[in-house]
């Protein structure tokens, strides 16, 4: 295997399919001395898109009614 004139190298596809890896799989490299470690990265490691989902979840301590939280975010009740 050779790298290129871009730095990329291809990954052979019996090693991409035993460890799984698919077009768009996100992936972490690291360097151990001289070696070069490619790991496929968990779904739910602790990265950019849990960063994401993180701040994007919300709390609430309020005890509100179904019907008290529609009001709030409709309006009026209708009425029937």
């Amino acid at each position: 295997m050779r790298i290129n004139a871009k730095g990329q190298v291809t990954i052979p596809a019996w090693i991409r399919k035993e460890a799984g890896l698919r077009p768009r799989t996100e992936v972490e490299i690291r360097l151990n001395g001289e070696v070069v470690i490619i790991e496929k990265l968990r779904k739910f490691q602790k990265g950019r898109g849990a960063r994401m989902i993180a701040q994007l979840r919300g709390s609430a301590n309020l005890k509100m009614s179904t019907d008290q939280i529609m009001v709030l975010t409709r309006g009026r009740k209708p009425k029937f």
